[in-house]
């Protein structure tokens, strides 16, 4: 290196070294300053000793030996800007259904099929919830329309015609399209609505236990909530739920030849939304969020519909079954665990399909995890312990909480009749020494009912004819054996949107766990 380059960095180095405690210094002699000055306007604090006798109060038990602790304030007296004040953290967060999410509406007036655009109108009998909050609550006023009416085909009509039946139901597609909340704010929806249960029943695998969980989770919300909610319950219970009176009228009407088509009060409907509604924006505390993505408390139950359709004629062990949460679950100290749209994620362990001779189908199904929306998996352990189906599906649910079908009782007793109808009409009818070659008129109307029902028996008692009444009922008893006794039992089926109740308990210890335990 040259020297003169050298010379001048040592200067500029030992300028730099003289530099910075010069700095230094000034910067000690103009703090000292500013503190003798202000010093001077404020009285001298009383000294009556030396060292810990000299402070005004007693130092705190972690304060230094030569630290006194200085003299607090009045509350009146104390500045505000000294102490401000803590305030929660809050968190927005988006109130929003996304598409898919369905309404469970069911009817509340008598709706004739019979053209386009006749006025469906029902109540939303469950509350929908976004994040955690009610959005569209239990007991809001959905209206829609019929859609679409679709033609009978010929094949089912033919059949249809063979068993006496002369009004074969049409298929028909309704929409609805108006949701009135109970303050009368109206929300415009788009909807695809499932074809209608004329009567859904509710399922559970262990009453008692159940009626146990759902005392447990009530302690957490508070009692006025949950008589609103008990209100609203009872009075969509009213609607949905038809007497036995109604049941047997129903029943002797869809026997008639000619009858309407009509949606009877209290059937069901899941109007999925076909666009996503937007309900704005609310603020949650961290306080509130603290345990959001934990794992549920143990023997909790949770509300979730079937995110799509699970069937016993097609599941086999290992299928996936993804279930969503329609309702937030919260601690016992009412703080938020899991919000509404979170997945529950399990899988089938048991599937049999249902197989000839009237052996039906079974599906049994557990789930393992939950997923929140920010994508947290929690191992949990969970099983079916409620469901709500058609009662038409003959479904049953047992303490494992495994789905069967069921055969009719009545079965027997249909069979028997209808056997015993054909062995009657074959025999002819012999009176004053004489036989009647058009046998007994009771018989003969007998014997055409248990083959092709109410138009049958009609057709018979007209007709005079011996050999036409045997026809028939042989007819009929032949279609009941089969239909009771050799044809494929029923399979299990759980419908897209099928409501759920799983019960949760401890997850179960992973490998490496137990082993470390052994």
């Amino acid at each position: 290196m040259p020297p003169k380059l050298r010379a001048r960095l040592d200067l500029m180095f030992s300028a730099r070294q003289y530099r910075f405690p010069m700095i230094a210094m000034w910067l000690c002699a103009a703090t000292l300053w500013a503190q003798s000055a202000a010093g001077q306007d404020q009285p001298a604090p009383p000294v009556t000793g030396s060292g810990l006798d000299a402070c005004s109060e007693v130092p705190r038990d972690d304060a230094l030996p030569f630290l006194c602790v200085p003299p607090s304030l009045p509350e009146s007296e104390e500045p505000s800007a000294q102490v401000p004040a803590q305030v929660p953290a809050q968190v927005e967060v988006t109130l929003n259904l996304p598409a898919g999410t369905p309404l469970r509406i069911v009817l509340d007036q008598r709706t004739r099929i019979s053209h386009v655009d006749e006025l469906v109108h029902g109540q939303v009998i469950e509350a929908v919830y976004a994040f955690d909050q009610v959005v569209i609550p239990a007991g809001s006023v959905a209206t829609g329309r019929v859609a679409r009416i679709e033609p009978v085909p010929a094949k089912r009509r033919v059949l249809s015609y063979t068993n006496g039946d002369f009004s074969p139901a049409h298929e028909y597609e309704v929409v609805f399209d108006t949701v009135t909340l109970p303050d009368g704010k109206q929300i415009n929806i788009e909807t695809t609505a499932s074809l209608g249960a004329a009567e859904v029943v509710h399922l559970v695998s262990h009453p008692e236990e159940q009626e146990k969980k759902k005392n447990v989770a009530a302690r957490a919300i508070d009692s006025a909530e949950q008589d609103a909610k008990d209100t609203v319950h009872q009075a969509v219970y009213q609607v949905r739920s038809p007497g036995r009176f109604e049941r047997l009228k129903r029943f002797l009407v869809a026997r008639l030849p000619y009858r309407r088509q009509y949606l009877e009060p209290g059937t069901h409907f899941n109007a999925s939304l076909r666009a996503p509604l937007d309900f704005g924006m609310t603020t949650r505390t961290s306080e509130q969020l603290a345990l959001l993505g934990t794992a549920p408390p143990p023997e909790s139950l949770m509300h979730a519909r079937l995110l799509l359709e699970v069937s016993s004629a097609t599941a086999t062990r290992g299928v996936p079954v993804v279930a969503v949460l329609t309702q937030p679950v919260y601690s016992p100290d009412r703080r938020l665990i899991l919000p509404a749209e979170s997945l529950l994620i399990g899988e089938v362990i048991q599937a049999q399909p249902a197989r000839k001779l009237r052996r039906n189908g079974s599906l049994r199904v557990i789930f393992a995890h939950i997923e929140t929306a920010g994508g947290k998996v929690q191992p949990v352990q969970g099983s079916l312990e409620g469901i709500e189906v058609d009662r038409a599906a003959h479904m049953n649910l047992d303490e494992e909480g495994g789905a069967h079908t069921t055969n009719s009782k009545t079965r027997y007793l249909s069979t028997g009749f209808a056997i015993a109808m054909a062995a009657v009409a074959s025999r002819p009818d012999v009176e004053r020494g004489a036989a009647d070659p058009g046998g007994d008129p009771l018989v003969r109307a007998g014997a055409g009912g248990s083959g092709f029902g109410l138009a049958g028996g009609l057709i018979s008692f007209a007709a005079k004819s011996t050999p036409l009444s045997i026809a028939f009922s042989v007819y009929g008893a032949s279609s009941s054996v089969y239909a009771n006794f050799l044809a494929r039992g029923r399979e299990v089926v759980f419908p897209k949107d099928t409501p759920l109740e799983i019960g949760f308990g401890a997850p179960h210890p992973s490998p490496q766990a137990s082993q470390a335990r052994r």
